[in-house]
C-alpha cells in the first residue's frame, strides 16, 4: 500500500480558508527534516496567535493515505510544547486509515492547540508546529471489527451508537 500525504480539494480547501487559489497552491505538504526524523513536520497555512489559556482549531489542508494495518499519530513538535507550553487538546491526534477521503470532509485533518503558557504564541505562516508519526498497529486474535467508517470527527462514535440502538 502506498503511504502518503496529499492537499484537500480546492472545494474543501475553501470551507477553512476561503476562495484563495493562490494560498492553495503555495503551502507545502509534510516532509521530515532529516533523515532519521520519524515525524512529517506540519506546516502553519497562514499565521496564528494562540492567548494564554485561549484554544484554536486549525485546519491543516492535509489528508493522508496509508495501510490499514496503520496509524497516523500527531503530537505537538519539541520546542512547542516544552519551551512553549502548547499542547494538543486531545494531547494525542490518532488517524485511522479509514479516515481518508470520509465524505464529511475528505479525510482533512484539523489540529486542537491549547495555550497553557503566560504569554501569547504566534504560529507563522509556514512555522512547522506538529508532526504525523506512521506506526503499525496491533489486533487481537478474536477481533471482529468489519465496519467502515461513513464520517469525519467522532463518525466511528457515532457508529457504535446506531449499532447499539439497533439491539
Amino acid at each position: 500500500m502506498a503511504r502518503y500525504f496529499e492537499k484537500i480539494s480546492f472545494n474543501e480547501f475553501k470551507k477553512a480558508f476561503g476562495d484563495n487559489k493562490k494560498l492553495y497552491e503555495e503551502y507545502n505538504l509534510p516532509k521530515r527534516e532529516t533523515k532519521c526524523s520519524a515525524g512529517y513536520d506540519f506546516y502553519a497555512i497562514k499565521d496564528y496567535r494562540i492567548k494564554p489559556n485561549e484554544v484554536i482549531k486549525i485546519p491543516t489542508g492535509y489528508k493522508a493515505n496509508f495501510g490499514e494495518d496503520e496509524v497516523l499519530l500527531i503530537v505537538v513538535r519539541g520546542h512547542v510544547g516544552f519551551k512553549h507550553n502548547v499542547q494538543m487538546t486531545n494531547q494525542v491526534g490518532v488517524i485511522e486509515s479509514d479516515y481518508y477521503n470520509n465524505v464529511s470532509n475528505e479525510g482533512h485533518m484539523f489540529i486542537s492547540l491549547q495555550n497553557h503558557g503566560e504569554e501569547d504564541y504566534e504560529i507563522k505562516k509556514g512555522d512547522a508546529y506538529v508532526q504525523g508519526i506512521f506506526t503499525k498497529f496491533l489486533t487481537t486474535d478474536n477481533d471482529e471489527a468489519t465496519d467502515k467508517r461513513t464520517g469525519g470527527f467522532g463518525s466511528t462514535n457515532i457508529h457504535r451508537k446506531r449499532k447499539e440502538d439497533k439491539k
